[in-house]
This record gives structure tokens, C-alpha cells and sequence, in this order.
């Protein structure tokens, strides 16, 4: 079975040292994690108000991106950035938190709408709705006014080693994803027991 032919991941969060712990950056913390066993240092791009490095993964060169112009501008810089490397968006991978899935749990899929999340509703509107995504669950507060501080603080302690690990899962699914397909990735991811409490 062919594997996808990814060429762009694009990790969603805020920029700024009071947002490197947030829910909100599950995004960025799973492209740091992937650069880092990749040895790839992410450096400024101004030209795309971005961060990006290169790594190769399971033989496939891929390009890492993180958008600096806070979340609910991500778009932007995803589109110049295609744009100049005149990448398709299904060629594009956006890892996100997801508010809709438990923590401990990632997803991955393809196209669909925002959800409410304003930095995928900027990169939807930027590339449109063909790209695919990895979904790193947060859980939901219960309440739909209390989301917004939800996502901007830090989560328990609990839950974020739920979180990270839901995202090394992720990250060791990923060579299968570039050498055997999207469903062998969800197969494994969508099987897999969500990390739980200890």
C-alpha cells in the first residue's frame, strides 16, 4: 500500500513563553517533539511569520511548520508557505488540540470543517478544506462559555501526560502513515486505548 504523499506539517498554537503549556499548543508541542528525535532546529522565517526546519522520516523529506501570528491568524503563514513551494493541500498535515475527543486520545483524518477552532477556521480559509489533520483530544469543560479559558491555561498535570503521550503515540504511528497510508495510521491510532490515568 502506497503511503501518503505528505510534504508540509503545520503545528497549531500560540506563540510566547506564557502560551508554550496551553492546551492550545498541543499543536506545536507535537511538531517540537518530531523535530527534536529528527535532530531538525526549528529557525524563523520571517517571510512567512513562521518557524520551519526540514527532516526526513521513513525516507520521505518533509518541511515542519509552526505559525508565529497566534492562532487565529495560522493560515496566513500555512498559505505563503504552500505558495511557495506550490504544495497541494492534500499534501498538508495540520496537527491541532480538539476539544471534541477525550484527553489521551489522537485522531487523524481528512478535511471537514473548523469546529469552532479558530486557527483551523483561518487555515480553512486560507487553503480550504482538503488537507488532513492529526487531532489531539483536550477534553471539554462542560460548559461552552468556559472554553476559552480552557484552552489558554495549562492543563493538570494528569492531563498533560495524557496529552503527550496521546502524541507520541502519534508520532511513532507517523513513518506508517509516509510509508503505508492513512488507514494503516488510523487503524492503529482508532484501535489504540486511549492513555489513561495512574
Amino acid at each position: 500500500m502506497a503511503g501518503l504523499p505528505l510534504q508540509l506539517v503545520v503545528g497549531l498554537g500560540n506563540p510566547g513563553v506564557e502560551h508554550e503549556d496551553t492546551r492550545h499548543n498541543a499543536g506545536f508541542w507535537f511538531v517540537d517533539e518530531l523535530a527534536s528525535r529528527h535532530d531538525c532546529r526549528l529557525k524563523p522565517e520571517r517571510r512567512y511569520n513562521a518557524d520551519a526546519g526540514r527532516v526526513t522520516i521513513a525516507g520521505v523529506p518533509l518541511w515542519l511548520l509552526k505559525p508565529m501570528g497566534f492562532m487565529n491568524r495560522s493560515g496566513q503563514s500555512v498559505r505563503a508557505f504552500c505558495e511557495y513551494l506550490r504544495l497541494p493541500s492534500d499534501q498538508v498535515l495540520v496537527v491541532h488540540d480538539e476539544l471534541d475527543l477525550p484527553v489521551g486520545v489522537a485522531r487523524l483524518k481528512r478535511g471537514g470543517g473548523a469546529g469552532g477552532h479558530n486557527g483551523l477556521k483561518d487555515v480553512i480559509a486560507h487553503l480550504g478544506e482538503d488537507f488532513w489533520r492529526i487531532r489531539v483530544g483536550i477534553g471539554h469543560p462542560g460548559n461552552r462559555d468556559e472554553v476559552i479559558g480552557y484552552v489558554l491555561e495549562r492543563a493538570s498535570a494528569v492531563d498533560e501526560r495524557l496529552m503527550r503521550e496521546a502524541i507520541e503515540l502519534a508520532i511513532a504511528e507517523f513513518p506508517r502513515l509516509l510509508d503505508e497510508g492513512a488507514e494503516k495510521m488510523m487503524n492503529r491510532l482508532h484501535t489504540a486505548p486511549p492513555a489513561v490515568e495512574q
